[in-house]
């Protein structure tokens, strides 16, 4: 219910907008997820779905919405890390975080034994992405390395799901046509659902990653016989 609210608000508010600021606000909100950890309370994802369906409206040029998208990220990351790398230890002693700190101990672990892997797939994960970004600056890794991986899954999940939601206006577009007084509902739901059953997969995903991190620290430390 919750997130179809968010979709709900976002789709009336960004259709009331110029395009200028239609690009403004999805950049400062993609920014805004690991710089400013406002991904605990907005995901980027659904205003990037959000904005993909505007620009099916020709509202903004889907080509810019998605460079826009990825450098975005790319920026945000970049300063999270920094924040990380210079405040790690006043970072995780946010109120904010120390309420999650058991997630947090589990993607350090996750971070430490996969390194760049980790950061790739976390841009996948709405809570890995508000947190990855800091936690690897906090933990010492090469900047380089960060960037490489953390760019190659902002260009992956930018245009992805900047296309996702492009793809999902264009179908509409032609029931618009036919009942034109549901058109606006009918979006509504469509994309609701849309990240609904992506975010119910990341969970599932990040229990699997869970299990997986718990079993590899009991076979670390269970001893081994001679």
């Amino acid at each position: 219910m919750l997130i179809a609210s968010v979709v709900s608000y976002l789709v009336s508010e960004l259709h009331r907008l110029p395009g200028s600021l239609v690009y403004g606000l999805v950049a400062l909100l993609v920014f805004g997820e690991a710089a400013l950890f406002i991904g605990f309370v907005l995901p980027g994802e659904t205003a990037v779905l959000v904005a993909g369906v505007v620009a099916s409206q020709g509202r903004v040029n889907i080509v810019l919405l998605c460079a826009l998208v990825v450098v975005a990220a790319v920026i945000g990351d970049t300063v999270g890390f920094e924040i990380g790398k210079r405040y790690g230890d006043r970072l995780l002693a946010l109120s904010i975080l120390k309420r999650r700190r058991a997630a947090l101990d589990r993607a350090l672990l996750g971070l430490e034994r996969r390194g760049a892997t980790y950061v790739f797939m976390g841009r996948f994960t709405a809570f890995l992405r508000a947190v990855m970004p800091g936690l690897a600056g906090a933990s010492g890794m090469r900047y380089r390395r960060f960037f490489l991986a953390n760019a190659s899954g902002a260009l992956v999940w930018g245009v992805s799901f900047t296309l996702l939601g492009y793809f999902a206006g264009s179908a509409l577009a032609k029931v618009e046509k036919y009942a034109s007084w549901g058109a606006t509902t009918l979006l509504v739901v469509i994309i609701a659902v849309v990240v609904t059953l992506h975010f119910r997969r990341r969970a599932r995903e990040a229990r699997d990653e869970q299990v997986w991190l718990e079993s590899t620290t009991s076979d670390d430390s269970a001893p081994h016989e001679e």
